[in-house]
């Protein structure tokens, strides 16, 4: 055991991001008010060009603050639009994607729905495994069970697990879980103050603040 645990850092969700020109300034707003280590882009529908510009377009506002930019999904885009790595929602869909990511770029993995599917996306390549976010159809795992998969893995393995915290209420539990990442969800963009002033008092209640 140490003292000091490693400190816990924040990791930032998107909305569905359309116009990636109006969205920057506001992104770069929020980035600059606490210590976040990632952002999950998610994208709305486009052709294949406009993804790309739209990646292109929010990784000028992410990367040049050494925050890793991941796309959520598409990772057939991620190398031409410069992106770091992808998320991938589900054990099957993650498996396919690693070809178009190892070796060079990040490769994390959500919706996976039991511990085996947890274990296999570790045994298979992992950077990341992510706890309690929406699937596709917005159902959500039971928040206890949500808890117990993080603390779990927490304790149990190196790789970093990602705890997505959906609401303020749910980002003190979860972060005593030990997890490595909090994902601020969607809310984040609506919160009371901001997503500035939200994202300053989450980095602060986890020693990440940017003075």
């Amino acid at each position: 055991m140490t003292a000091h645990p490693p400190r816990q850092r924040l990791y930032l969700i998107t909305p569905l991001v359309d116009d990636a020109a109006s969205f920057a300034p506001e992104l770069e707003r929020a980035l600059g008010s606490g210590d976040v280590a990632a952002v999950l882009l998610r994208l709305a529908q486009g052709g294949e060009r406009s993804l790309i510009e739209r990646v292109k377009t929010i990784g000028a506002a992410v990367q040049s603050r050494d925050i890793a930019l991941v796309v959520d999904g598409h990772p057939e885009i991620v190398a031409r639009a410069g992106a770091d790595g992808a998320h991938l929602t589900g054990i099957t869909a993650f498996a396919a994607a690693l070809a178009a990511l190892k070796p060079d770029r990040i490769a994390g993995a959500g919706g996976l729905r039991s511990r085996h599917d947890a274990m296999l996306a570790a045994e298979t390549g992992a950077d990341y495994v992510m706890f309690g976010e929406p699937g596709r159809d917005g159902r959500r795992p039971g928040f206890e069970e949500t808890q117990e998969r993080l603390t779990w893995w927490a304790e149990l393995l190196e790789i970093p697990c990602v705890a997505y915290v959906a609401s303020k209420d749910e980002f003190a539990p979860l972060a005593h879980t030990g997890a490595d990442f909090l994902a601020l969800g969607e809310w984040i963009w609506s919160a009371p103050g901001g997503a500035a002033d939200a994202i300053a008092a989450a980095a602060a209640t986890v020693g990440g603040s940017v003075t």
